[in-house]
Formats: C-alpha cells, sequence, structure tokens
C-alpha cells in the first residue's frame, strides 16, 4: 500500500496542468498570499478525500478476497488503463499542430484574485484520476495502527510537496523566487506532453501490473 500511495502521491505533486495554474497564481500580485490560500485548498480537498474513505472502511483494511477489496483493485486496475489510454493519445498527438488555446477565465483577473478563490481554485484543479487511484489504495490503510496514519499523512504531504516547496521559497525569497518560478514555468510548457506520457504510462502500467497481480494471487 505504501509504495502505491507513494508513486500516486508523486504524480499528483508533478502533474504539469494544476502546477501550472498555481505558478500563475503565485506570480500574480500578492502571490505568496493567495497561493498560500491554494496550498490550503489543495490539502483540505485531500484531506477530505482521505478522510471520506477511512470514514467508509471504518479505518480497517478490508479482507482479502472480499468484494470491497476486489473492488479497490479493480477500480485501481480501471484507472491505470486509463492512463495508459491518456499516454497514447498524448503521444500520437505529439508534433501534430496544436489548436491555441483559450485562456481560463480566472486567469484573466489573477491580479485581482482573492484568496478565498484561490483556495476553490486548487480542488477544481485537482487530478482527481490520480486522487482516485490514491482513494482506492488509502482502502487498504489501517488506522489503528501508528504506521497506517504516518502512510496517509505521507500521501498528503508528499502529493503537496511541490505547491509546498515552491510557496515556502516565494515567502522566504521572494525576489530569487520570481526567476525562478518564471524558468518552472517555461520547462513545464515546453515539456508537457513529454512528462504526461512518460508520467501517465508509467503510473498507468504499474496499477494495472500490481492490481491484477493482486487480484490473481
Amino acid at each position: 500500500m505504501v509504495l502505491n500511495l507513494i508513486l500516486i502521491a508523486i504524480a499528483v505533486a508533478l502533474d504539469p496542468l494544476p502546477l501550472t495554474a498555481f505558478l500563475i497564481v503565485l506570480q500574480s500580485e500578492k502571490g505568496a498570499r493567495k497561493g498560500a490560500a491554494f496550498v490550503f485548498g489543495w490539502l483540505a480537498s485531500l484531506a477530505v478525500v482521505v478522510a471520506i474513505t477511512v470514514g467508509a472502511t471504518g479505518g480497517k483494511p478490508p479482507k482479502t478476497s472480499t468484494a470491497p477489496s476486489i473492488a479497490s483493485l479493480v477500480v485501481r486496475a480501471l484507472i491505470g488503463a486509463l492512463l495508459i489510454a491518456i499516454a497514447v493519445r498524448q503521444r500520437r498527438r505529439q508534433g501534430l499542430p496544436k489548436k491555441p488555446k483559450k485562456q481560463p477565465k480566472w486567469q484573466a483577473g489573477v491580479d485581482r484574485m482573492s484568496p478565498w478563490f484561490a483556495m476553490g481554485l486548487a480542488p477544481a484543479l485537482q487530478p482527481w484520476g490520480l486522487i482516485a487511484a490514491g482513494a482506492a489504495t488509502v482502502v487498504n490503510a489501517n488506522t489503528s495502527q501508528a504506521a497506517g496514519v504516518v502512510s496517509l499523512l505521507v500521501f498528503c504531504l508528499l502529493a503537496s510537496g511541490s505547491y509546498l516547496s515552491m510557496e515556502v521559497y516565494s515567502l522566504v525569497r521572494p525576489e530569487e523566487s520570481l526567476a525562478f518560478l518564471t524558468r518552472s514555468r517555461e520547462w513545464i510548457d515546453s515539456h508537457t506532453d513529454q512528462v504526461i506520457i512518460f508520467g501517465a504510462l508509467a503510473l498507468g502500467l504499474w496499477l494495472v501490473v500490481n492490481s491484477v497481480y493482486l487480484l490473481f494471487s
């Protein structure tokens, strides 16, 4: 369970689409304040998903070969297959002429954005497919043991790691962080396809193989 949570959390933290949105928020007027609100909303939404999942299971992992156990594995396998399909589709589209993207309405008014809006924007941009895979893995968490609780905390913090680190850097070194954030955004813009293809394919294959193995072992 722990390895699955770590891999999913890394994928959530490095998803280029919400990360780009966060960089835009952080580089806006009073960006550090709005960035903090964004990070809070991001963490809160993760915590809510974990809390709901743990509440549904009572904090005890389902027994092997029972309906809940099989369902969680099937969900993970299906999400893995979906990620593989996304990687394949993105690979086929790579190199083809791209249609100009319309700027999101929130981005046009990012300098006037309130911290409350930034907080609500975070869960709206969550990669919910990956979060669903995380929830299907959290089903196996045993919160009666310290290790189970720690693994859930690590999942939430690791899935927010990129956002937390950039927010702290922008607060501690505001001037130096501007150049770093600009370079990070430029790199993501030019490597989004590669990140999606590699990340979705690697995680998708792992989820499918691992889930199928556990289903039939």
